[in-house]
């Protein structure tokens, strides 16, 4: 199968500039390959570089030695040295990202917020709506809240908006910070469908998953992040 990722040796630390720069390790010397068509759920207990790990591949963190290599549009892309430009393109065309937050424009209704990432790439807004009413409705939102802005949601539906807007695109590449955390168990199964079906066309994905019944049914592998600590 295609590498789609491709991580080696890599070092994150913090720099705490009001503590007098002290330096905090997260991980050092980390290597993971994610291929096509395979889930790896990254473990370890809190505080050992998961979501770190996650925002380093999305190229929110800037790491401090080692390489990132992404797939993108037939190249591969160092998301450690990358420019921003590139960097926004890659997570307009490769990688789809759902943190445990949205982050939304007030006022903007939930349709529209899930049909972004799909209208942006394609220029297709009206398929892009299509495709985000069908996801909220396999996520169970109620319909009269898909013209409402998700501010005025619950945790579990702002939840479930952020997860629709994530696969609204069929990204190549998925990050998933703990997507199932503020859910039943009902919608956890919606999510795990939405994941396999990710996985059966090809997609790469990296995942946090603290339900360890999520995780057995949607992970190839289990990557352990504690011993990258330790080595920082």
């Amino acid at each position: 199968m295609t590498v789609c990722i491709s991580v080696k040796n890599l070092c994150k630390t913090f720099t705490l500039h009001t503590q007098g720069g002290t330096v905090i390790p997260v991980f050092s010397g980390l290597d993971l390959d994610v291929r096509a068509g395979e889930c790896v759920a990254l473990s370890g207990s809190s505080g050992a570089g998961k979501s770190s790990l996650i925002c380093s591949l999305y190229g929110n963190y800037k790491s401090q030695a080692g390489s990132i290599l992404v797939r993108h549009q037939g190249s591969l892309v160092d998301m450690v040295t990358a420019q921003p430009r590139e960097i926004m393109d890659v997570r307009r065309r490769t990688m789809g990202y759902v943190s445990q937050f949205l982050r939304v424009v007030p006022r903007v209704p939930a349709r529209d917020v899930v049909a972004e990432p799909l209208a942006s790439l394609t220029g297709d807004r009206a398929a892009a709506r299509d495709k985000a009413e069908h996801l909220l409705a396999r996520l169970n939102i109620p319909r009269p809240l898909w013209s409402l802005p998700p501010a005025t949601f619950s945790g579990g539906e702002r939840q479930r908006v952020n997860i629709a807007r994530g696969f609204c695109a069929d990204y190549p590449i998925l990050l998933l910070d703990e997507p199932t955390a503020s859910l039943d168990a009902h919608n956890r199964q919606a999510v795990v469908q939405l994941i396999l079906e990710a996985k059966a066309r090809g997609a790469a994905v990296v995942g946090i998953f603290h339900d360890e019944e999520v995780r057995g049914l949607v992970s190839d592998t289990v990557f352990a992040m504690r011993g990258f600590r330790e080595a920082a």
